[in-house]
């Protein structure tokens, strides 16, 4: 078994130190940036010269490694590492013709510089990776964890992920559609019937290990899937259900990742169809925008409604008749080609 402890979160909501959705930030220019922190935890002179994504990710990990302070390993989702410094870094190589360029927006422009920062700021040398398969790169993550554990039940990993808004990557998308081009208020996002969607970041650190004790939350099953068959997608549920829930039985809260984009909108109401009328549905992406490792932000606040036995309204799509919230079912899809399911309990 697989148990979640402690979690951070970095996010265009209240979300760091504490959590408060009483009150929704809204989108600026379709996209949603995360509330940073001061970061008390990182060194003045380190903090200049990391990139966002890094910054987020060190600032989400301290608090957790403060606490536990030797992880058996470091393992980290993203979709594209520190894009921005990516970028500053090429466009350095044409400035100056490839000759003395700065090395930091190359050093933190990686996709494992997140989680080579934070091994070194906390001089850990234990098992270290990163995870980077777009839609799909927090749940890979998930998985890598999940064996690490069934190999040895003994050890504990900090588990995260990291994603900023790039000005380049977010014009790319949009252009190639996956952003909408008119103006749409997170707030009336699943209301805007358009092609595309807003664009948001954020960063999410979690301990994991197999021990109950002390647990905010289980996870009892993972799945993903590759297809834009909707038969294929809600087949794969029905069977995910039937292997990890008592027959007869349905989750208490079905979290979706819906986004707003008209197109993607069949896969939603495919898993929306298979709950039944006990099953409270909600949603998540007015409050964290779409971004490749959204799932994990899914994930934190599933974390922090099993914990809490309460869930926020403003997340709720369509109320259930059951009123627990012990057993969640999280649905993401990635630009309709990459699907997962995440199942978490109370432990």
């Amino acid at each position: 078994m697989v148990y979640f402890h402690e979690s951070v979160c970095i996010s265009p909501q209240k979300s760091f130190p504490d959590m408060d959705l009483s009150e929704v930030r809204e989108s600026e220019n379709n996209l949603l940036d995360v509330i940073e922190p001061n970061y008390p935890g990182i060194p003045a002179g380190a903090k200049r010269r990391m990139g966002k994504s890094v910054r987020m990710a060190v600032g989400a990990a301290l608090p957790l490694l403060e606490k536990y302070p030797l992880p058996d390993g470091i393992i980290i989702a993203t979709a594209n590492g520190g894009m921005e410094d990516c970028i500053k870094f090429l466009n350095q190589i044409l400035e100056y013709k490839e000759g003395l360029l700065t090395p930091a927006n190359f050093v933190q422009s990686t996709s494992n510089a997140a989680a080579g920062q934070i091994a070194m700021v906390t001089k850990n040398h234990q098992y270290n990776t990163t995870h980077v398969h777009r839609g799909l790169a927090f749940e890979n993550a998930l998985m890598d964890v999940v064996m690490l554990i069934e190999e040895n039940k003994d050890a504990g990993y900090l588990l995260g992920s990291t994603d900023e808004i790039s000005p380049y990557n977010y014009n790319i998308d949009r252009l190639a559609g996956w952003y909408a081009n008119e103006y749409i208020a997170n707030r009336n996002l699943y209301h805007s019937k358009a092609k595309g969607t807003i664009a948001g970041e954020g960063t999410f650190m979690v301990w994991v290990n197999g021990e109950a004790q002390g647990a905010s939350a289980r996870l009892v099953a993972i799945k993903t899937l590759h297809g834009e068959d909707v038969s294929s997608l809600q087949e794969t549920l029905k069977r995910f259900l039937s292997e990890n829930i008592s027959s007869g039985q349905m989750p208490d809260i079905l979290i979706t990742g819906e986004n707003g984009d008209e197109r993607q909108q069949p896969y939603f109401d495919a898993v929306e169809s298979t709950m039944d009328a006990r099953v409270t549905v909600a949603r998540f992406k007015h409050l964290s925008g779409e971004y490749c490792t959204a799932s994990s932000f899914a994930l934190w606040l599933s974390i922090q409604i099993i914990q809490s036995g309460t869930l926020p309204a403003v997340l709720i799509k369509k109320r259930g008749s059951s009123n627990a919230s012990r057993q969640i079912l999280i649905y993401n899809n990635y630009r309709g080609l990459q699907h997962s399911f995440m199942l978490v309990s109370a432990p």
